[in-house]
């Protein structure tokens, strides 16, 4: 009977703990709560410099794409050069959301582009005649006022630009890029080319700007953008080790993407580096970098796009 009773114990157990087990693997990460990401408009991501969308089987974008297509979002990527000029990647962009476009039988697209992306999707919807095709824009840490520091760096002696050039466009050509061009994709970074800039791309109607930055505690809470980070501090001001809060604004600014303890949220945090949840101050009421982007979704489905 002790024996029975025994063995009817360990099964119970046993269920109890594959329960458990079963739970906590397929449990959402923290923060991540089931939203509808299924916007109107199709989501087309849009990538920042030096880097692709899916490199080496890497994804630019972390579990990012995963965390939107799980609300049900339809996803398409740029296909932007990682070393471009905002004008070749505007025009790559461009050729992209036609694509979608075709595809999909929609009328537009809704635009996320992180850093020097949204650059590219500024002047694709302005100087290339695509205001008509896209609902929305939003931009994660993009440099719309550029940064003093870029200034100081451009300039140095035209032959080490154009030294660096070299590499960096032959590294990139090698990674699949179409037309790399590091020396006047770094020109569009500075502040002085970026009012001109601004000024010939001026927000089109019909079209929803919306912006957000990030922030470090301090340039060491990230030690991979620890030295442009503390440069940027020192003259510009808070910043996510590449782009300063002050320079991200553009349209409707929305809001911080900070982090919940000392470390704060980097550029490369902005879009899930590093595949692990840095806990952040609630946005949109997420408190994880894929939650944010799902709830960004599923506030843009809401708005009507």
């Amino acid at each position: 009977m002790k024996t029975g009773t025994t063995n009817a114990r360990k099964r119970l157990l046993a269920a109890l703990a594959a329960v458990m087990l079963t739970a906590l693997l397929f449990a959402p990460a923290a923060g991540a709560a089931a939203v509808d990401c299924a916007t109107k408009y199709p989501i087309v991501l849009v990538h920042g410099a030096g880097f692709s969308d899916i490199s080496l089987g890497i994804n630019y974008w972390g579990r990012i794409p995963q965390a939107l297509e799980d609300g049900g979002a339809k996803l398409f990527y740029g296909g932007t050069d990682g070393w471009g000029n905002i004008e070749d990647g505007a025009a790559i962009l461009k050729t992209t959301v036609e694509k979608v476009l075709a595809q999909t039988g929609s009328g537009k697209v809704n635009l996320v582009a992180h850093s020097k992306g949204g650059l590219e999707a500024r002047y694709m919807i302005s100087s290339l005649g695509m205001a008509g095709k896209v609902a929305s824009l939003t931009t994660i840490s993009t440099p719309h006022h550029g940064s003093k520091v870029m200034d100081e760096i451009l300039g140095v002696p035209d032959f080490l630009l154009r030294g660096a050039a070299f590499f960096a466009n032959g590294f990139r050509w090698a990674a699949g890029d179409k037309k790399p061009d590091f020396y006047n994709g770094i020109q569009s970074l500075g502040e002085e080319y970026m009012v001109e800039f601004n000024q010939s791309n001026p927000d089109m109607p019909g079209v929803y700007y919306q912006s957000f930055a990030g922030s470090m505690y301090a340039p060491a809470s990230d030690l991979i953008v620890c030295w442009p980070g503390y440069w940027i501090k020192t003259a510009d001001g808070p910043n996510d080790g590449l782009v300063t809060i002050e320079s991200a604004k553009w349209g409707n600014f929305r809001g911080l993407l900070r982090g919940a303890g000392y470390r704060g949220i980097s550029h490369g945090d902005e879009v899930d580096l590093r595949r692990t949840d840095v806990p952040m101050q609630p946005v949109l009421g997420a408190t994880t970098i894929p939650a944010f982007y799902a709830a960004m979704a599923a506030e843009l489905k809401q708005m009507g796009y």
